[in-house]
C-alpha cells in the first residue's frame, strides 16, 4: 500500500476544486470538497466490520494539525474497541436530555398538581407555594433538578436555620419531596441532599433543641365570666363568632368557615366535614342551648356562611386578632382551648379522652386510637352543656371594674 503524501497547511488551503483529498498523517484523513467550495474534514474508517465515515469539522477553523490530532483520537478509540460514532451520538443525545431536564421549579409545580388532592385544602397548598416561592426558587427555582446538590439546599437553610426554625424545617421538607418526586420520574439520580437522616443532621442542629415553643396567650378559666361581661359588648359578628368558637372549644378556622348545612339545630349538632378539621377526620360538635341561642341571632337567611361579612364572605382570622385587641389585649382565639381544657380537668370529672375529643385531638396512641370506634358524643354533650354553664357564671369581679391587666396564661 502506498503511503499518502503528507500535505501541508499551503497546500491544503490551495485545494479547492470539489472531491476527496488524502492529506497525509493519518490513514483515512480526507479534506472533502463539496459543489459549493465548503471544505471540512472526514475521517473514512472500518469499525469492527462496518467502514464509518466521521466529520472532524470545518476547515479552516479546523487547521490540518488539529483535524491530524482528532483523528489520531478517533483511531485510538477504535484500536480501544470504541466505536466513536456510536459514541458521538450517545453524547450528543445526553446533552438534548440534559438540556431538556426539568427544572426544581417545575418539578416542584408538578409535585403540588399531582398531590394536592391529598392535601386537606387549598391553604395547604398555598403555604407549599409560598415557602418554596420565598426561600427555595430564589437559589434553585431556574436549575436543572439534577443539579440540585447539598451546597444549594444548605444556601436556602443556613440564614433561617436558627432564626425561623419550624418554617426552615418545613422549607426542607418540601425540598425534600420535590427530590424525591423528581427521582422518581428518573430526572435525577444518588443520595437526596434535603434528606436530614444521614445528610443533614450532621451538618445542622437538631431542629427540637433550638426551636423556641411558643404557646398562645390564653386566658385564664377563673376569669372567662369577666370576658364575656366585656364581649357581650360588641354586636358585630366577629363577637359572635369568638363567642360561638368559645362554646364549642372549636379552632377559629372551623368556626370561620362554618356553613349553615353542617348545623342541626334541631338536634343541637355541629358536623365539621374532614376536609376542614387539622386531623382530617369528620368531627361531631355537640351544641349546647346558649350555643344554639347565639346562632339565632344571626340574620334568619340559613344558608352558606354562617359568620359571613357584609359581602358574603367568611371572616379573617385578622378579624378576630383585632377584636381580641379591643376586648381583651394579650390573649389570642386559640388560647381559649388551653382556657376549656384547664377548665375540664381541674373543675369536672370527665374522663382525659372525653376532654380531648371535645377538642378533636388526634389520639397520640395508635393502639389506642385503633381500637376507639366511638365519639364518645354523649358524654361531650354533657360536658359542653357544663362548659356553657360556666362561661355565663356572674363575674367574681364587679361590672365596673376595668379589664384585669394580669398576665395572661400561655396555652400548649
Amino acid at each position: 500500500m502506498a503511503i499518502t503524501k503528507e500535505l501541508s497547511p499551503l497546500a491544503v488551503s490551495r485545494l479547492t476544486a470539489p472531491g476527496f483529498y488524502r492529506v497525509g498523517g493519518v490513514t483515512g484523513l480526507y479534506l472533502q470538497i463539496n459543489d459549493r467550495g465548503a471544505r471540512s474534514w472526514v475521517l473514512r474508517m472500518v469499525v469492527g466490520t462496518k467502514r464509518r465515515e466521521l466529520g472532524l469539522g470545518g476547515f479552516p477553523t479546523v487547521g490540518l494539525a488539529d483535524a491530524r490530532n482528532k483523528a489520531r483520537a478517533v483511531r485510538e478509540q477504535v484500536e480501544n474497541g470504541l466505536d466513536p460514532i456510536a459514541e458521538k451520538r450517545k453524547k450528543r443525545e445526553q446533552l438534548i436530555a440534559e438540556q431538556r431536564r426539568p427544572t426544581f421549579k417545575k418539578c416542584a409545580e408538578q409535585f403540588m398538581a399531582m398531590k394536592s388532592a391529598e392535601w386537606r385544602n387549598e391553604k395547604h397548598r398555598q403555604q407549599w407555594a409560598n415557602t418554596l416561592d420565598q426561600y427555595a426558587y430564589p437559589s434553585i427555582g431556574d436549575l436543572p433538578v439534577n443539579e440540585v446538590n447539598q451546597r444549594h439546599v444548605l444556601a436556602i437553610l443556613k440564614p433561617i436555620w436558627a432564626t425561623k426554625t419550624e418554617t426552615a424545617n418545613r422549607v426542607r421538607g418540601r425540598i425534600e419531596n420535590v427530590l424525591d418526586w423528581a427521582t422518581a420520574h428518573g430526572d435525577r439520580t444518588g443520595i437526596n441532599p434535603a434528606r436530614w437522616r444521614g445528610q443533614l443532621d450532621k451538618l445542622l442542629p437538631s431542629p427540637k433543641k433550638i426551636a423556641k415553643v411558643v404557646h398562645h396567650a390564653a386566658l385564664p378559666y377563673e376569669q372567662l365570666a369577666d370576658f364575656f361581661q366585656c364581649l357581650n359588648k360588641h354586636a358585630g359578628t366577629s363577637a359572635k363568632a369568638l363567642g360561638f368558637a368559645i362554646l364549642t372549644a372549636a379552632r377559629s378556622g372551623e368556626v370561620r368557615g362554618a356553613t349553615w348545612e353542617e348545623i342541626d339545630l334541631s338536634k343541637r349538632v355541629w358536623t365539621v366535614p374532614a376536609e376542614r378539621m387539622k386531623g382530617g377526620k369528620e368531627h361531631r360538635v355537640p351544641l349546647s342551648r346558649r350555643a344554639i341561642a347565639l346562632l339565632k341571632t344571626l340574620p334568619p337567611e340559613k344558608t352558606g356562611i354562617v359568620f359571613a361579612t357584609q359581602r358574603d364572605n367568611a371572616l379573617s382570622d385578622m378579624a378576630l386578632s383585632m377584636l381580641l385587641r379591643d376586648v381583651w389585649p394579650g390573649i389570642t382565639a386559640h388560647g381559649f382551648r388551653s382556657t376549656f381544657r384547664d377548665w375540664a380537668a381541674e373543675q369536672t370529672s370527665f374522663p382525659r379522652e372525653v376532654c380531648e375529643q371535645a377538642l378533636a385531638h388526634t389520639l397520640s396512641s395508635q393502639v389506642e386510637a385503633a381500637y376507639r370506634r366511638s365519639d364518645l358524643f354523649v358524654k361531650r354533650r354533657e360536658l359542653m352543656d357544663e362548659w356553657a354553664v360556666f362561661c355565663r357564671k356572674k363575674p367574681q369581679q364587679t361590672a365596673n371594674k376595668e379589664k384585669p391587666t394580669r398576665k395572661p396564661a400561655k396555652s400548649s
